[in-house]
């Protein structure tokens, strides 16, 4: 029988449900992992609160914020590479100097599953203080079986260690390790025969991704990749349209990909793909302003055609080192037009759904009890202003982890 130990009561409480801000001030009780109350504060019975913990009034309800796109776990640093573009080095000299992400690769092998898991939960640690529940985690810095899968044991293991819920990706086809230098074919053959298998064998991954990109995988590589993924049961997700438009959007939603990501470049034909298929479109500003890149993601384009648009960090070393989930928020609508309402559904509701997750990233009665109360006045205002320390309370599956 349940008791006031875990029946948690909110009023007077502005509710951004997942895609949008409800019409009034409501309340809300949750029972240990889910929600069963969400009314209007008119109708609400005071008798109810009887039986609760009085949590507090006024502020802005949100589920737990969800970053669906991240990799997080590396070794090494960029910094210094950061400065030399700065300072007027090219891509190319810094590449010759051992730079760019292969010296991330390096660093990742060199480092053991302990240092990586040392390194990485900082990283973690700020999404969460910043309301993530719900994270994604690619591999893709090690590119051989052994450290790939070495990414993802510590990608699970910060799922056991911090009040998040942890997905994984394997992003064997992120790039051409020096081992393959003339032989991409012979590498994707090694990630379709040994690597997918070994990770499913493992059960370390949920999801599959590529690069579909000149620099990186073509599309015809990038399709078979997706074709191993899919007869091991695994859902796929593609990088694509970053940096030209390579049709890799169109044919990741041919499989039934669960979302795109980056598409700066993405034209109609692959617009009308997404809707048909129901695939996700992933918005990454943070890599858009750290690159200083010009071509915007086709977001006037998405909204007409009714494809749903996740924001994510896409936290990573090289292009996005940017750990706060609502800063996100901000540079969606201040670099790409996306409305607060927009890039808010863009880190909750579809963000879940570009993760494949249904239980997450909405707060209706029955909803798992993943959420957030920001001391704000309204929801827009956690994209308007780039502030840390407005979570006033995070749930996870009903648990306070953040304050009381």
């Amino acid at each position: 029988m349940s008791n006031a130990t875990d029946r948690r009561l909110w009023r007077d409480i502005s509710v951004f449900d997942g895609l949008r801000t409800l019409p009034e001030p409501m309340a809300v009780i949750t029972e240990g992992a889910r929600v069963t109350l969400l009314t209007p504060m008119r109708e609400f019975n005071e008798q109810l609160a009887n039986s609760c913990i009085e949590m507090g009034h006024g502020g802005v309800m949100t589920p737990g914020l969800v970053d669906c796109h991240t990799h997080l776990v590396f070794g090494g640093s960029r910094a210094e590479e950061f400065e030399a573009r700065l300072e007027g080095a090219s891509y190319e000299e810094i590449a010759k100097r051992g730079g760019g992400i292969l010296s991330t690769v390096r660093a990742t092998r060199e480092a053991s599953e302990d240092t990586l898991l040392t390194l990485a939960k900082p990283r973690l640690e700020a999404l969460i203080a910043d309301g993530v529940t719900t994270v994604e985690i690619k591999s893709g810095y090690g590119l051989t079986v052994k450290d790939e899968l070495k990414m993802l044991r510590v990608a699970r293991r910060l799922g056991e260690i911090l009040p998040v819920n942890v997905v994984t990706t394997l992003l064997g086809a992120h790039a051409l390790p020096p081992e393959y230098k003339d032989n991409s074919d012979g590498y994707i053959d090694l990630v379709c025969q040994e690597m997918i298998p070994a990770a499913v064998a493992e059960g370390l991954t949920d999801a599959v991704d590529v690069f579909c990109e000149k620099i990186a995988f073509s599309v015809a590589q990038c399709e078979r990749v997706f074709e191993a993924a899919q007869r091991h049961g695994l859902a796929i997700k593609a990088h694509a349209e970053q940096l030209s438009n390579l049709g890799g959007t169109a044919m990741a939603a041919r499989h039934g990909a669960l979302s795109a990501d980056h598409i700066e470049y993405l034209d109609d034909t692959g617009i009308a793909a997404m809707r048909e298929a129901g695939s996700v479109a992933v918005i990454l500003p943070g890599a858009f302003h750290t690159l200083r890149e010009t071509q915007q993601p086709p977001i006037t384009a998405l909204r007409k055609a009714g494809v749903p648009m996740a924001v994510a960090t896409d936290a990573n070393p090289g292009s996005s080192p940017l750990f706060m989930p609502t800063l996100m928020l901000n540079l969606a609508c201040t670099l790409f037009r996306m409305t607060p309402q927009e890039a808010l559904a863009g880190m909750t509701a579809h963000g879940a759904s570009a993760l494949g997750l249904k239980e997450q990233g909405r707060i209706y009665e029955g909803a798992v009890a993943d959420l957030c109360v920001w001391n704000v006045e309204a929801p827009a205002e956690l994209a308007y202003a780039v502030q840390p320390g407005r979570l006033r309370q995070r749930l996870l599956q009903g648990v306070v982890t953040h304050g009381g």
